[in-house]
């Protein structure tokens, strides 16, 4: 094990603290590491919606880049940020436990808004659809950033309050008092799990790698993603996902949503499997939704996008 293990992350506090939780672990098992942090596009351009960057993977392509070119070894990502189709020669390595799967509300300590005209912050089209859903008399305004200038955003601005990813905050102990749970939110596919990314041919990472994966998280996030895929085509879109495994019941409990950009419609699947069959779960589900509409909205949603 004399072979040091560069371990590559983005820059921002989250991302540092993903990368050194991985670096613990693998110093636990006696692997020499150290971590390469890179800038991503995502994190330098903040004044466009991620939708209008056109780009998918736009928080995961600069550490691509440096892995291809022999830079790092590996790359630490929150899942929920990487694409479906990983580059050529590029492998999937582990997936760790999960954390908190939960969207939640900050707010400015009054909640009156809910019940009558406001401005809620969010950089995603999954929250912001699922939001006008729920309240159509609402505003939602863009907001992108990294957790920390995403906070001190909402701070500087008159909104009532911004959606955030529950497990970023507690993973770097930001999150406020002034919070709400959003229960009903259905989670982006894969939100709260940590994915490492290794090269196919690097038996080195990929053995040491191996040692911290949670299989059940693999198996829930690959059902949720296998569900993005099949919905968007490579098109962002509000699309939610979430699989839990049951272990009493030996079953998976599934749940799926894609919304209209403005919240208006909204295609919902909900149904419990056999362990058995979480190979093909996700393409089930979603094909389910886009026999019976959601292939027509899919194609109104990438139009709309275009323009």
């Amino acid at each position: 094990m004399t072979k040091k293990i560069r371990i590559g992350t983005r820059d921002s506090e989250l991302a540092l603290w993903q990368a050194h939780t991985v670096q613990h672990q693998l110093q636990q098992l006696g692997y020499a590491t150290e971590i390469v942090a890179v800038k991503s596009t995502g994190d330098i351009i903040l004044d466009k919606p991620l939708y209008e960057l056109g780009i998918t993977g736009i928080f995961t392509k600069t550490l691509d880049v440096a892995m291809l070119s022999g830079k790092i070894d590996m790359a630490v990502h929150s899942m929920k940020d990487v694409p479906t189709a990983l580059p050529q020669g590029i492998v999937q390595a582990a997936v760790l436990e999960r954390a908190n799967t939960v969207d939640l509300l900050v707010h400015k300590g009054n909640l009156d808004f809910l019940n009558g005209e406001g401005t809620v912050a969010t950089g995603s089209l999954r929250r912001q659809a699922q939001w006008l859903n729920k309240y159509p008399q609402h505003q939602v305004v863009d907001l992108r950033g990294n957790v920390n200038t995403r906070m001190q955003k909402l701070q500087e601005n008159d909104w009532n309050g911004a959606v955030f990813a529950a497990a970023g905050l507690e993973r770097i102990n930001l999150k406020p008092e002034t919070y709400i749970n959003l229960d009903w939110m259905v989670p982006a596919p894969a939100q709260g799990a940590m994915v490492v990314v290794a090269m196919e041919n690097d038996e080195f990472a990929l053995d040491a790698l191996s040692q911290l994966n949670h299989i059940e998280t693999e198996i829930c996030t690959y059902i949720e993603r296998q569900f993005l895929r099949t919905l968007e085509g490579g098109c962002t879109a509000p699309i939610g996902a979430l699989a839990k495994y049951d272990e009493e019941n030996d079953t998976i409990n599934f749940h799926g949503v894609l919304f209209s950009i403005d919240g208006q419609q909204k295609f919902e699947i909900q149904r419990t499997f056999d362990i058995s069959e979480w190979k093909k779960l996700g393409f089930n589900c979603a094909k389910e939704i886009l026999d019976n509409g959601g292939s027509e909205l899919m194609a109104d949603i990438k139009l709309k996008l275009k323009k």
